[in-house]
């Protein structure tokens, strides 16, 4: 029963997204050619929402699924790691005309070829998996 919950928000991200349109490859590339506003106001509406719901969880209004408090960690100071991950991940990101999220409901969508770069992301996560001893954090 507690997976149901987990599948149901999977079905319910997969259809805001479809429907916003964040999914699709030529609203992505209007984003990174500056031709469009859309996929920055969706970003920018997904950051002030991700604020806002740190903040519920650090002052403990919103519980996890047990009814346990959870308190997110502080973030290191140093931002290597931040913008050595942001690099590659806004690379894969434009190379692709997809994100993680996504990848998955383009599948379902039918398009087969996803396939290549969900191995690739998969790989990309062993790959760091295996570096990350060596890698700054």
């Amino acid at each position: 029963m507690r997976l149901l919950r987990f599948l149901l928000i999977g079905i319910l991200f997969g259809i805001v997204l479809t429907k916003s349109e964040v999914i699709s490859w030529y609203r992505i590339q209007e984003m990174f050619r500056f031709q469009s506003f859309h996929m920055y106001g969706v970003i920018g509406v997904a950051v002030i929402a991700g604020a806002i719901i740190q903040y519920l969880f650090k002052e403990g209004y919103i519980k996890g699924f047990e009814g346990k408090v959870i308190l997110p960690k502080d973030k290191p100071k140093t931002y290597t790691a931040s913008i050595v991950g942001g690099t590659f991940f806004g690379l894969g990101w434009a190379l692709t005309g997809a994100c993680p999220g996504p990848l998955y409901i383009l599948l379902g969508h039918g398009y087969g070829s996803i396939l290549i770069v969900i191995g690739s992301a998969l790989l990309g996560t062993l790959f760091y998996g295996l570096l990350r001893a060596r890698l700054p954090h």
